[in-house]
């Protein structure tokens, strides 16, 4: 498989898939409408989100879940699957417009992560508005890599992963650490990244994304925006420059109001010469992945992102052979050829 290539898959649109969309059709973006109108209701979000983690939620039985601790924050380290090598690590951000959600709610992601990855997933648990600023939830990203290096990983070992949200994190994290002179992790996964927080009127998709209204992105862009530059990298980093980073995989629906800035994305990471695969699921809603335990496509994009990560491990060991001087290859031999 190569990295760098656009892929549509041509799947059938399951009837769970139509179910699901009507059903948020009617209910989530009616909710988000309203919800994200005002701070107060930001903030009481935010609020019910914390009791949230009080709720038991037990993960299915084959995932172990570990809490981790951190300077200024916590987490959870999910191991799922057979074989994890103990050695490599992703890191994930999880999504939720910066003022909600937790590692708890997208478990059902980060145990698929560990199975496809093969390695133990830790789930950041990040500061988030409203108290917190971007700058706090970028600090806490630099923070949780930095103690995987501490604590012997090799950055070559270690996948970033995040969604929306999450992969705005993703994405600033990679820009934070190239702009430092820092060793960068080997490849990054993107789902439904938000990536513009500039002050723009989104067109795409308004009416067709069963999920998320593009005014409200708009207001929640402001919010947090407010007494920074919209246009700086770490801030907007769709309007970075890619040079220097890691391969790249982002995987977007087709029908999503963010889809128009996971292409910008991709196709400003190819004019910096970062391979990427870009992925634009039919008609499916925002980080569908998330949906795995009902939607055939979720668990079939995750059949995907395996593939991805085995092009990279792939691509890795090509390029660490090149390197060791004195191949053994005999020119002509037709193994070798």
């Amino acid at each position: 498989m190569h990295i760098d290539r656009d892929v549509t898959p041509d799947y059938p649109l399951s009837w769970q898939a139509r179910a699901l969309t009507g059903l948020m059709r009617g209910t989530v973006k009616p909710a988000s409408a309203l919800l994200m109108r005002h701070p107060l209701a930001i903030e009481a979000a935010a609020g019910l989100g914390r009791l949230g983690r009080l709720v038991p939620l037990r993960p299915p039985g084959h995932v172990g879940i570990v809490p981790a601790a951190f300077s200024a924050c916590g987490g959870e380290w999910v191991r799922a699957g057979q074989g994890l090598d103990e050695r490599k690590a992703l890191l994930y951000f999880h999504g939720g417009g910066y003022f909600s959600c937790s590692p708890r709610t997208h478990r059902p992601i980060t145990w698929r992560l560990s199975v496809v990855a093969r390695r133990p997933v830790l789930a950041l648990d990040y500061r988030q508005g409203p108290v917190f600023k971007l700058a706090d939830s970028l600090a806490d990203a630099l923070d949780a890599y930095d103690c995987l290096l501490r604590r012997g990983h090799a950055p070559e070992d270690v996948i970033f992963a995040g969604d929306s949200a999450g992969g705005h994190l993703t994405l600033a994290t990679l820009l934070a650490l190239r702009d430092r002179g820092l060793p960068l992790p080997s490849a990054a996964i993107c789902l439904s990244p938000w990536a513009d927080l500039t002050d723009i009127p989104r067109r795409a998709n308004r009416w067709q994304d069963p999920m998320l209204p593009a005014g409200r992105i708009r207001w929640l862009a402001r919010r947090w925006t407010s007494g920074l530059d919209p246009r700086d990298p770490l801030v907007s980093p769709v309007l970075g420059d890619f040079s220097g980073l890691p391969p790249l995989m982002i995987v977007t629906g087709s029908t999503e109001v963010l889809r128009d800035e996971a292409r910008r994305v991709a196709m400003r990471a190819r004019q910096a010469g970062v391979p990427v695969t870009y992925e634009e699921w039919p008609r499916m809603p925002h980080v569908f992945p998330i949906m795995a335990d009902v939607l055939p496509e979720a668990r079939l994009a995750f059949r995907h992102i395996s593939a991805f990560l085995t092009a990279v491990g792939a691509a890795s060991a090509v390029s660490a052979d090149s390197a060791v001087p004195g191949d053994s290859a005999v020119p002509g031999d037709s193994a070798a050829a």
